[in-house]
């Protein structure tokens, strides 16, 4: 990407001047470059966050992710590792990392394994979007696909619009896959914004967080399960292949959410 990402909102800027951080840096080139965005605002419990650093790094290690990294014609990827919350809270936990042997995959998974514990308050996921894009132009790679893998709990309830966050973010090229978390698969009453069913996030994220070419959802309704649903979908990332996930265009409304800044 060769042009700052701006977006104002009443007056502010959501993506300023960026950090070219590694300016003058060897560039890399790989098949994909992939941020991983993990929720650790306050409605996701110490065990749902261990759970989601515990299933990626165990998915990393699998090796059907290697087979599909080998699929590219580069056969390897670019790899980082952020957590989000609040409007403010954004940590890269893992730094940029190419995974083309399972010996890099290892150590990724293991460097997230050892990073200290993290968490926020309030869910702005277009805050976290917006930093997990802002990773890119520090990624040191060229790659064919630049992709954001975020995973959370519930909707945005603070900061910028996530609506137009996410349109920022896809007009620069960059695909946003959901991994929506909740421990009730069905639609029921709910009270809170951290309560909602399985049925109702995922149908939030298909309406007002992905986005881009191939996007998609692929709900996980138990924690125990997690693991699998990100294997899943690190291969379909990474190999574009076929998976049992749920596709919509980032302007999809029909069955969808009626208002994606009901809570912001």
């Amino acid at each position: 990407m060769d042009v700052v990402l701006g977006l104002a909102a009443g007056g502010v800027l959501l993506f300023g001047a960026v950090n070219a951080e590694g300016a003058g840096a060897e560039v890399t080139a790989v098949d994909t470059a992939l941020v991983l965005a993990g929720d650790v605002s306050g409605s996701m419990s110490s065990h749902e966050r261990q759970t989601q650093r515990d299933g990626l790094a165990a998915a990393l290690r699998d090796p059907e992710v290697m087979a599909a990294i080998h699929l590219g014609a580069i056969g390897r990827v670019a790899v980082t590792y952020i957590e989000w919350a609040g409007p403010a809270e954004q940590w890269r936990i893992v730094p940029w990392t190419i995974i083309g042997s399972w010996q890099a995959a290892d150590a990724f998974a293991a460097s997230l394994a050892q990073a200290p514990a993290v968490t926020g308050h309030l869910t702005s996921l277009s805050a976290g979007l917006l930093f997990a894009a802002r990773q890119f132009w520090t990624s040191g790679v060229t790659a064919d696909r630049e992709v954001i893998d975020v995973s959370g709990d519930g909707p945005s309830n603070a900061g910028p619009s996530v609506a137009a966050a996410r349109d920022v973010v896809v007009a620069e090229g960059i695909t946003i896959n959901g991994l929506p978390l909740s421990d009730t698969p069905d639609d029921g009453r709910y009270g809170f914004f951290d309560a909602y069913s399985g049925a109702e996030i995922a149908r939030y994220y298909e309406t007002c967080v992905i986005g881009g070419p191939g996007a998609f959802v692929m709900p996980v309704t138990d924690p125990e399960r997690y693991s699998a649903a990100m294997l899943r979908k690190l291969v379909t990332e990474i190999a574009m292949q076929s998976a049992r996930v749920v596709p919509a265009g980032f302007m999809m409304k029909r069955n969808g959410w009626s208002n994606c800044d009901a809570a912001e």
